[in-house]
């Protein structure tokens, strides 16, 4: 009996230890499973998820991915935009001008003033490519700012792109106006001991083949930043219900800051360019 008594003991026991060990596998799986919700919740509501690039319409050319997507989308609206404005506002030359037509023209006469005093009248040849890339910037930077839309000059590539573009067009025409040992002069200014010289070319050098990184990732960054910022304070007036009043109030007030970063953005990429450009006209 007492023998029968020890064995029914040690399996309640063991039926007890093999429960709690099952108990505690349960609670492991229940919290790992938590865990996982409450990460995908923070990947949904990631203030990053809003500089995604989604395909629209896949294009695959082999190995190449050519995919339409929502960058493109946005960067084709603002093309579209600025081309149909402009073609609005050029099709009726009324002597006392409309809406549009004065808004058309102050845009010309602002980027027209800007070449004057960065580059002079030599840089009106150039006057097309800084009036697109001022425009196409802001149509961007702004149109990021509508709600469910996306931001293409907060994309690396996208501001690199528009960089190396000028770069490139900067490099070529300094070529061709100085020619290659006017070019090369530049990075050596004149007056320069013979002892410094290969340590100034060096330097210069550097800093005229960094521009394109410097121009793209000032650009880039503060859309980025902003974007984020506003994404982040209106989390908080979800999260806060009544006493989101306060950041809700602050929201409105970034809104209008960040709207006057993506002009000033725009501005500041533009006067870069023809500082770039002033540089080759004044090398000898």
């Amino acid at each position: 009996m007492e023998h029968k008594t020890k064995n029914q003991i040690n399996e309640h026991n063991k039926n007890s230890v093999a429960l709690d060990k099952s108990n505690e596998k349960l609670n492991q799986e229940e919290t790992l499973n938590t865990s996982e919700q409450h990460s995908e919740t923070h990947e949904k509501h990631s203030p990053l998820d809003q500089f995604k690039v989604k395909e629209i319409y896949p294009i695959h050319v082999g190995n190449v991915n050519l995919s339409f997507t929502n960058s493109a989308l946005y960067m084709l609206i603002a093309t579209a935009l600025i081309i149909l404005f402009m073609l609005k506002a050029t099709s009726r030359k009324l002597l006392i001008p409309s809406r549009t037509q004065m808004i058309a023209e102050s845009v010309y006469k602002f980027i027209d003033n800007l070449i004057e005093g960065s580059i002079g009248h030599e840089g009106k040849k150039f006057f097309p490519l800084i009036f697109s890339i001022f425009t196409f910037i802001l149509l961007c930077n702004c149109l990021g700012m509508t709600p469910y839309s996306f931001t293409a000059t907060s994309q690396v590539a996208v501001t690199l792109s528009l960089a190396i573009m000028c770069f490139f067009i900067i490099t070529i025409y300094a070529i061709i106006r100085n020619g290659f040992g006017g070019f090369i002069h530049m990075f050596l200014p004149s007056g320069v001991p013979i002892w410094m010289a290969p340590v100034i070319f060096v330097i210069e050098l550097f800093s005229f083949l960094i521009r394109p990184i410097t121009l793209s990732v000032r650009l880039f960054a503060n859309m980025v930043a902003g974007h984020v910022l506003l994404k982040v304070i209106a989390g908080f007036i979800i999260s806060l219900g009544v006493l989101g009043a306060l950041p809700f109030l602050f929201s409105i007030v970034m809104t209008g800051f960040e709207l006057f970063v993506a002009v000033l953005q725009a501005y500041i990429f533009s006067v870069l360019v023809c500082a770039y450009l002033s540089e080759t006209m004044k090398a000898h």
